[in-house]
């Protein structure tokens, strides 16, 4: 992949971004701009679609056709485009509240039904855009805009989530190795049926610095230092793992999509019903 291939599918013309300065949201654009040259993409044929939240500019950034959709709504939408339109690549950009948290019933349910879209859930632990207020994926003990004492809820493991509802490829990366994380949203791209891939990311707005990370620079050490390799957390005890997340590919498997199955029962329909 060259730099001009990757630009190939940004809008440069609005960059620079509005992120604020340290987000890693500008690493998780540049990996998708980088799946989608890897894969040469036809721009015309590729719509992404988002919602609210920083994470739901990101269309803005991304030279393809794009639908900016109400809170937590980003999937049902997405879902309306793919069946319309089969031909189209549709990935669905969405941040860990406007994803999981507002939009987890639709989260669930893209996943059982199998549609073939690939979504990009960007998880910087908090509702970064309106404030800093915990959401479904805050860890435990956060300090947050709504949880000045410490959270008390457990999070959501968003892969094992999608995973346990029937997602065929489910996988997390991270900002802190932007290649792998291309590599994942590539395969997600590829894969045929409901693909998800999670981005570990930093908020260095709200989250980082009320959890005592003062810089940019520590909100990523410390994200780095709260991550493990699948294959290394496989041999470290629950004890070893608490506070860990864990990065890598957690389905990967062929499953007929829904658009396949719904083609399907519709021609057996127009069999039925035509004249012997």
């Amino acid at each position: 992949m060259t730099a001009r291939d990757c630009r190939e599918y940004l809008a440069e013309n609005r960059l620079p971004t509005i992120w604020c300065p340290g987000c890693g949201n500008g690493l998780v654009l540049k990996a998708i701009a980088g799946a989608f040259a890897d894969l040469g993409l036809d721009r015309r044929k590729t719509a992404a679609v988002s919602g609210i939240g920083c994470w739901g500019w990101a269309d803005d950034y991304l030279a393809v056709n794009a639908f900016h959709g109400t809170h937590g709504r980003a999937l049902a939408f997405a879902t309306g485009i793919k069946l319309a339109n089969p031909e189209l690549t549709v990935v669905v950009l969405m941040g860990d509240g406007d994803g999981a948290t507002i939009g987890g019933n639709h989260l669930i349910h893209a996943a059982r039904r199998n549609v073939d879209l690939t979504a990009v859930v960007v998880n910087n632990y908090n509702y970064g855009m309106t404030g800093g207020q915990y959401s479904g994926t805050t860890p435990r003990g956060s300090i947050t805009s709504t949880s000045p004492l410490g959270h008390v809820e457990d999070p959501f493991d968003l892969c094992a989530l999608t995973a346990a509802a029937g997602a065929p490829f489910v996988a997390r990366g991270s900002v802190c190795g932007g290649e792998n994380l291309r590599v994942l949203i590539r395969r997600g791209l590829e894969h045929r049926g409901f693909s998800f891939v999670e981005a570990a990311s930093v908020c260095p707005t709200h989250f980082s610095r009320r959890n005592g990370l003062r810089t940019p620079a520590e909100a990523f050490s410390w994200l780095r230092d709260h991550s493990v390799p699948r294959e290394r957390a496989a041999g470290m005890t629950e004890e070893e793992l608490r506070g860990k997340q864990v990065l890598g590919v957690f389905a990967d498997h062929q499953s007929e999509d829904y658009g396949t199955r719904y083609r399907k029962a519709a021609a057996a329909l127009r069999r039925e019903e035509e004249p012997s």
